[in-house]
């Protein structure tokens, strides 16, 4: 079971963690919203909890609750550029569909 980042998106989160001065690194989840029905969610965190699974992947610390694990164990974030547009990409092997959006998906 694991989450990785790729390095691309392993260097524009380390280079927020320098920018923010502080950070353990970043936490990925999942939450009950959008028209599929799961979105996804991403904060930078200070600490880990007891509960919590931490990967480490290119030198990021990936924090992710067991809850959420079920839903996006084998996920690879990217950051990626698309024409005027840059942001986060989830490549989650568990997801059947996604909206129209892009916001949310569905297992």
């Amino acid at each position: 079971m694991s989450v990785t980042l790729t390095e691309r998106a392993a260097q524009h989160i380390a280079h927020f963690i320098d920018k923010r001065g502080k950070g353990f690194g970043v936490r990925l989840g999942i939450k009950t919203s959008g028209c599929s029905g799961m979105a996804y969610k991403i904060e930078f965190v200070d600490q880990a909890f007891d509960e919590d699974l931490v990967f480490d992947s290119h030198g990021v610390k990936v924090v992710i609750d067991q809850k959420s694990l079920v839903y996006l164990d084998g996920t690879e974030l990217d950051y990626v550029r698309e024409g005027l547009n840059e942001g986060f990409k989830f490549n989650n092997p568990n997801a059947k569909s996604l909206c129209g959006c892009g916001e949310s998906f569905n297992v």
